[in-house]
């Protein structure tokens, strides 16, 4: 069966240039871009809840805690201050007595400060005086000497506060608050760690989380597509062998339901080219028969000159009979395909070709077989070496191999054919007048034959005219097809 005409890809315009080509790549690419877009909103939404809680809570413990020491050092005399003194020498809160402040008064400019300033003047209430300021590790300031009351701050030796390395900077709050007495309490308070942007273990979490579903949605959408690539793949392969197997019908009910009609569109093709082959075959049996009787009264003729005339007519109506139902019967597909030493075939039909006086170069050589069936690929090389011969004066024939394509330039000498006929020419009994006349033979029907069978080994046939004069015939056929 003649294989369909390629039809090129339409060119993607606008968006469609930047999306992917395939159904494939176009399912998973709306996949994760869903996917993305609804694990940021989810992170922004758990970042911005999270803020809120730390934030409505930041300070609030350190903050109870001072007022509560605050109001117990009111409440106790100078030993006992000095035994509580004592038991607040180690973070997290380090005291100490002091007769004046060391603080500014606007010391709390941070955002971390001025929440905390406004944590513990709510937990201590009243008017009484609070500063706070932000510091970066710990050095403990001494006492006014021989106070009431007075106790040094905690030494430390290298360490730092809160058991940090040397040099490591520490988020730490000194607060100072004054007693009813007039003393200030000094506390050196580490507060929590401000709540960072993206926690790492959130980012982790949704990176896993991402990354699952994309390998699952992968999983998927190939699973989805490849029964639509199985499909291509045999609609493409039936132009070239109708009597292929048919497509299991397996998988979900929709694909079973596209392959079972694909397997019956298949079944009634193959039906009807086979009827059509009979009824041709049958066809041509019939037209032979009068043919002959017609042949046979023609000898019986007793004028030379008539009998002449009446045997080319007969033998020019033959060959359209025989081209004609060969062009219809769809080039004879059902022979076995095997491969074809071409380099062979060329030298055979070169033979031919001298034989009958002609003119037939070969350059170039094909270094592996191409796969197909050697009477019909014979068939087409002869009909374009034919046309290059009668309308060219001689044919070239150069041969070009790639790792995946063998190329047949088949060149003449000739007049060519105007551009805008390179197509047409290839339509059943059309015929250039202008550059080919009846004397020359044939009937219109040996280009559109030869890229039959081209297209039904997965090849092409296309025509151009040279730069140098003449006419090139440009035959592919692919060498790594089964």
């Amino acid at each position: 069966m003649p294989a369909p005409p390629t039809v090129a890809p339409a060119r993607p315009r606008g968006l469609q240039r930047w999306l992917p080509q395939s159904l494939f790549g176009r399912l998973l690419l709306v996949l994760t871009g869903g996917l993305l877009v609804a694990q940021l909103l989810s992170a922004a939404i758990n970042v911005a809840e999270r803020d809120r809680l730390l934030g409505s809570s930041f300070g609030m413990l350190p903050a109870q805690r001072i007022a509560d020491v605050v109001r117990l050092l009111d409440d106790l005399g100078e030993a006992e201050r000095g035994r509580v003194l004592a038991v607040f020498r180690v973070p997290p809160l380090v005291l100490s007595l002091h007769a004046t402040p060391l603080t500014a008064a606007d010391g709390a400019t941070a955002w971390h400060t001025q929440m905390f300033a406004s944590r513990l003047r709510a937990a201590l209430g009243g008017d009484r005086p609070v500063r706070v300021e932000a510091r970066e590790g710990y050095a403990p300031a001494a006492p006014v000497a021989g106070g009431p009351g007075m106790h040094p701050g905690p030494m430390r030796g290298g360490g730092g506060m809160m058991g940090r390395g040397p040099g490591a900077a520490a988020a730490i709050v000194r607060t100072e608050v004054q007693l009813r007495d007039g003393l200030w309490a000094r506390f050196d308070t580490e507060l929590p760690e401000a709540p960072q942007a993206l926690p790492w273990r959130l980012a982790l979490t949704l990176a896993v989380l991402l990354a699952s579903v994309l390998a699952l949605s992968y999983v998927a959408v190939r699973w989805v597509v490849r029964p639509l690539q199985r499909l291509t793949e045999a609609a493409q392969a039936l132009g070239q062998d109708l009597n292929r197997p048919p497509l299991p019908e397996d998988g979900p009910r929709e694909v079973q339901q596209a392959a079972r009609a694909f397997n019956t569109m298949q079944q009634r093709l193959a039906a009807f080219i086979d009827e059509r082959t009979r009824m041709l075959t049958a066809l041509s049996h019939d037209l032979k028969t009068p043919l002959t009787r017609m042949r046979l009264r023609a000898d019986l003729l007793d004028d030379d000159e008539q009998r002449l005339r009446f045997e080319s007519d007969l033998k020019e109506m033959e060959a359209m009979v025989t081209q004609t139902l060969e062009f219809m019967r769809g080039l004879g597909g059902n022979e076995p395909r095997q491969p074809v030493d071409m380099m062979a075939l060329l030298a055979a039909l070169q033979a031919d070709q001298q034989a009958m006086g002609r003119t037939v170069v070969i350059e170039g050589r094909a270094g592996q077989p191409c796969i197909g069936v050697a009477s019909l690929l014979r068939r087409a090389l002869s009909n374009l070496m034919d046309n290059a011969v009668l309308y060219g004066g001689r044919a070239t024939v150069r041969v070009e191999e790639t790792p995946d394509t063998l190329v047949l330039r088949i060149l003449d000498e000739g007049p060519g054919i105007p551009e805008a006929e390179l197509g047409r020419v290839f339509e059943p009994f059309v015929r250039l007048e202008a550059s080919r006349s009846r004397a020359t033979g044939g009937t219109g029907l040996g280009l559109g034959i030869a890229r039959n069978i081209a297209r039904a080994h997965g090849g092409d046939v296309v025509l151009s005219n040279r730069a140098e004069g003449g006419l090139e015939a440009r035959l592919s056929l692919p060498l790594r097809r089964a």
